[in-house]
């Protein structure tokens, strides 16, 4: 997983600063999906897109093929021979991960019988268990919505992973690891983002597929 990270910094060195904190982002992503858990994802506008944009790397193939667990394949023909065949030579493995943007009716119908700001936050209560990941990405850092569920994520016994830019913010005091892209302008935080997600998602790939 270093020599991705390696990888990043050096086509991207203004991101040295942040080299401990995607490390240990990674290790704490590692150890969830390691012990059975999952990736939540909570992100809005721009970092909407960049929530369901790592759902896409991590529950398919990314650059390693990732292959299915084992004796999954046999299941899958002894379950069904004709069927089953297709199954196992087109799925892929998958790390599972669900961004919190879409789910239209349940976040519609929360946020008109409720709390519009909770939305994030009850679905953090509905998926979210005992060790599993909460990334909560926000230029700012203070996004309110972000910061419900991140709280949410903690009483759940979660780990939160912040994804913000380089000023203070109130997201980093429910983190266990906060990445800050050193940029203090919206776009410039986005165009960071993409290449620390995407290291991440890679560093967690060649962990188990690797």
């Amino acid at each position: 997983m270093k020599a991705v990270l390696d990888e990043l910094i050096g086509r991207y060195p203004a991101l040295e600063c942040c080299r401990e904190s995607i490390l240990k982002a990674a290790e704490t992503m590692v150890e969830a999906y390691a012990s059975g858990g999952k990736m939540l994802i909570a992100g809005n506008g721009g970092s909407a897109a960049d929530a369901e944009h790592i759902v896409g790397e991590m529950m398919k193939s990314f650059v390693i093929p990732k292959k299915l667990p084992e004796g999954y394949p046999e299941a899958l023909v002894a379950c069904d021979p004709e069927l089953g065949a297709l199954l196992k030579d087109h799925l892929q493995g998958a790390l599972p991960t669900i961004a919190l943007d879409g789910h239209f009716a349940l976040t519609t119908a929360y946020m008109n019988d409720c709390e519009p700001l909770l939305c994030f936050a009850q679905q953090v209560n509905g998926y979210g268990r005992k060790g599993d990941v909460l990334l909560a990405i926000s230029t700012s850092g203070n996004s309110r919505n972000i910061l419900y569920a991140a709280v949410a994520a903690r009483a759940r016994g979660m780990k939160v992973i912040g994804l913000t830019g380089a000023r203070e913010c109130k997201l980093e005091k429910y983190t266990d690891v906060c990445i800050k892209a050193p940029e203090s302008m919206t776009n410039r935080i986005q165009e960071l983002h993409l290449p620390i997600y995407h290291c991440l998602c890679l560093m967690v790939e060649k962990h188990f597929f690797g």
